[in-house]
């Protein structure tokens, strides 16, 4: 990319790609699509495939990403894996060049993203923290909702490609402000999660037809996304993760954490965190946040 970081093109930039899990392997193939030039890097390089097969180029650590790439972003799983990626051995802020950037599309506590972008600083780079509502569907369709917290400038120069992945992209205020954003959101879901279980399980019980129930809650003051997308999934007996319960207890952590800082009481969040543990204790922690609804089934009254 030139030294202007206003220009983002797929003619002058070059991108890096960390993370190929459920929802980073679509997010990268739309700027793929977009005629992007892309170096990605993954754990596990089978599960970047998809993406090597589609011309991206493999990196064989985070700091080689950053130094091959002008933007760089990082989709990962739990915040001692961003820790690892930015800052451990051959971590991509060692590879960060002048007037380049990070943008963090992970879900993680927003005093690390205050860390990585005062680090990002001292390298005379910036650092974004971005984290996405919209599951696995959003991802695919490159629907999501993106907070955005850092740098104005930074922000305003890779909209462009945030826009390949999302339609509601909001810059929320400085570094950390993203991540804040993203836990109001998990909140919000948390509790719509125990909604969209707990009326299947009644509707069951009551015997009526969960898809006609459906038909009309969904139609009402009741609606939501859970609701339109997960509560399908679940009359299905579909439990495949658009977003895994195990890290949607992390996020329910970390909003816990921060509350608990602020000096705030949640207790609705709390309750669900505690279901939503006995559920993973149960088996369940690799599958969807939809699985709660199992969870909820076998709890005797």
């Amino acid at each position: 990319m030139t030294n202007d970081m206003s220009v983002v093109t797929p003619e002058t930039t070059r991108i890096g790609w960390i993370g190929t899990g459920v929802m980073g392997l679509s997010m990268c193939g739309h700027l793929l699509d977009a005629g992007y030039k892309a170096v990605v890097f993954t754990r596990t390089k089978a599960k970047a495939q998809i993406l090597l097969d589609n011309g991206a180029d493999w990196a064989d650590s985070p700091k080689a990403v950053a130094e091959a790439a002008d933007v760089v972003f990082t989709i990962v799983g739990f915040p001692p894996d961003v820790r690892e990626v930015y800052f451990g051995e051959r971590g991509l802020v060692a590879g960060l060049r002048p007037g380049r950037a990070c943008v963090d599309m992970t879900t993680t506590s927003p005093s690390l993203a205050v860390e990585i972008a005062e680090a990002a600083r001292q390298r005379q780079a910036t650092a974004l923290d971005a984290p996405v509502s919209g599951g696995d569907v959003g991802a695919r369709n490159a629907k999501l909702s993106i907070m955005v917290g850092g740098d104005e400038t930074t922000f305003q120069a890779v909209l462009p490609l945030l826009k390949l992945m999302g339609v509601n992209i909001v810059h929320q205020g400085p570094a950390g402000a993203g991540q804040h954003t993203k836990m109001c959101n998990q909140i919000v879901i948390a509790g719509t999660m125990i909604g969209v279980c707990e009326s299947l399980i009644y509707a069951a019980a009551a015997g009526l037809e969960p898809t006609k129930v459906l038909e009309s809650v969904t139609k009402g003051a009741a609606n939501c996304w859970s609701l339109e997308n997960l509560a399908p999934r679940i009359l299905k007996s579909d439990y495949a993760p658009g977003f895994m319960i195990d890290h949607f207890i992390k996020d329910m952590g970390i909003a816990l954490d921060e509350s608990r800082r602020m000096g705030i009481h949640l207790p609705g969040l709390d309750l669900v965190e505690r279901l939503y543990k006995e559920a993973s204790a149960l088996g369940h922690g690799r599958d969807g946040t939809q699985a709660l609804y199992q969870a909820l089934k076998a709890m005797k009254p």
